[in-house]
C-alpha cells in the first residue's frame, strides 16, 4: 500500500515536471477563398521542429458527449445520425471495431475502403477530428487516382455531400488540416489527430456577445456630439485594419505566416472586442464587453490546458498546435505563463 502510494506519487510530480514544447501555428479555417498557397515553409519549419503529435482545434470524444450545446452541436449530431442509417455500429463494440480497423489499415494503408470504414466508426464513436483524418486520406487520394468504385462507397458509406455546415466534410477540404496539419502527420507517421478545443464557455461567450451589440447599436446611435470624432477615429482605424488584412488574403501566396504576425492579432481582435480606448467613452457597454472578453479568454485558456495536460499525461515533449489565428496571441500568451512549457510562434522557426 505505502508503495503504491509512492508510486502514484512520483509519476503525479514527474508528470508536473515533464516540459512540452509547442509549435503554435495560428490558420485560416478556409483556404478556399485564397489565392494557391505555398506551403512549402510552414511544412519545412515543422519538419524541422520534428513533433511527435499534432493538436486540432476540436472536442474530444468525450467532451463531445458532455458539452450539451455549442456553435455546432446540432451539425454534429445530424452528421451522426445520417452515419447511423447508413450502418450503425452499436456504441458497446465500436471501440473494437476501431482497434480492428486500424490494424487492417497498417498491414495496408493503400487499402482505402477500410480507411472508408474507419473513418465511419470514428465518427459514430464522436472523434471529429480522427474522422476527418480518414476521410481526407480518402479524398486525397481520389483527387490524384479518380476511382468511381471507392468514390461510390464513400458516397454510400459517409454521405459528405450532406455534411456541409459547422467542422463538416466540406469545410475540411479547404481547411488547415487539408493543407498543413494532415500531409505533415501522413509523411511524419503519426496516426490520429489529438483534440483541444473547449466548448464549456460557448454558452456565456454567446450571450455576453448578443447582450453586448444590442447595447453597442445604441452606443453608436446615441453617442453625444464630443465624442462622435473620437469614435469615428477609432471605427476608422478598424476598418483599415480589417482592409489590410483582405487586401493580404487576396494576393498572397503565404497568408498564414501573416496570420502569425502581432499586427495581424490585433486586427483580428478588433472584429469582436473593439480597442480599450473605447471601453471608457460614456455609455460604452463596458460590463458586457468585459464579459465577453473573460469567456473569451476561458476558452483559449481551457485550450491550452487540454494541450498540456493531454501532452503530459501521454509522454510527448514535442507538439504542434493548431488554432484559427484569432486564437493565437491568446494561447502564445498563456502558453508562455505555463510552468516548464515553451512555446514558438511559427514565424519565430528559421
Amino acid at each position: 500500500m505505502k508503495y503504491s502510494f509512492f508510486l502514484a506519487l512520483f509519476i503525479s510530480i514527474n508528470t508536473h515536471a515533464q516540459k512540452v514544447e509547442i509549435l503554435l501555428i495560428g490558420v485560416s479555417h478556409n483556404y478556399g477563398s485564397y489565392p494557391q498557397q505555398d506551403f512549402s515553409g510552414i511544412h519545412g519549419k515543422i519538419k524541422k521542429f520534428k513533433p511527435t503529435a499534432f493538436f486540432g482545434e476540436f472536442l474530444s470524444r468525450e467532451d463531445e458527449r458532455l458539452v450539451m450545446d455549442y456553435w455546432c452541436k446540432q451539425d454534429n449530431i445530424k452528421r451522426l445520425e445520417t452515419l447511423r442509417k447508413n450502418r450503425n455500429i452499436a456504441t458497446e463494440v465500436l471501440p473494437k471495431t476501431i482497434d480492428s480497423l486500424r490494424k487492417l489499415s497498417q498491414v495496408d494503408p493503400k487499402d482505402y475502403r477500410v480507411k472508408v470504414d474507419l473513418a465511419h466508426a470514428y465518427y459514430l464513436d464522436q472523434d471529429v477530428p480522427n474522422g476527418h483524418y480518414q476521410f481526407w486520406q480518402v479524398f486525397n487520394h481520389l483527387q490524384q487516382t479518380p476511382d468511381i468504385e471507392l468514390e461510390n462507397y464513400v458516397n454510400k458509406l459517409l454521405s459528405p455531400q450532406s455534411d456541409v455546415t459547422g467542422r463538416s466534410m466540406k469545410r475540411l477540404k479547404t481547411s488547415e488540416y487539408a493543407f498543413i496539419a494532415f500531409p505533415m502527420m501522413q509523411e511524419m507517421k503519426i496516426p490520429e489527430l489529438l483534440p483541444m478545443d473547449c466548448q464549456d464557455y460557448d454558452l456565456n461567450w454567446t450571450a455576453s456577445s448578443i447582450a453586448f451589440h444590442n447595447k453597442f447599436k445604441t452606443f453608436r446611435e446615441d453617442t453625444i456630439a464630443s465624442y462622435k470624432d473620437d469614435l469615428n477615429a477609432i471605427l476608422a482605424k478598424r476598418d483599415s485594419g480589417f482592409g489590410k488584412n483582405a487586401g493580404i488574403e487576396k494576393n498572397s501566396k503565404t497568408v498564414t505566416e501573416w496570420l502569425n504576425t502581432d499586427e495581424a492579432s490585433a486586427i483580428f481582435a478588433s472584429a469582436d472586442f473593439y480597442f480599450p480606448e473605447m471601453y471608457d467613452m460614456k455609455n460604452f457597454p463596458k460590463e458586457e464587453m468585459l464579459s465577453q472578453i473573460h469567456w473569451w479568454l476561458m476558452r483559449n485558456k481551457g485550450m491550452c490546458d487540454n494541450v498540456v495536460n493531454r501532452a503530459r499525461a501521454s509522454g510527448m515533449k514535442k507538439v504542434v498546435v493548431i488554432a484559427g489565428a484569432n486564437h493565437r496571441k491568446y494561447m502564445q500568451d498563456i502558453f508562455r505563463k505555463m510552468p516548464d512549457v515553451m512555446v514558438r510562434n511559427i514565424n519565430e522557426m528559421e
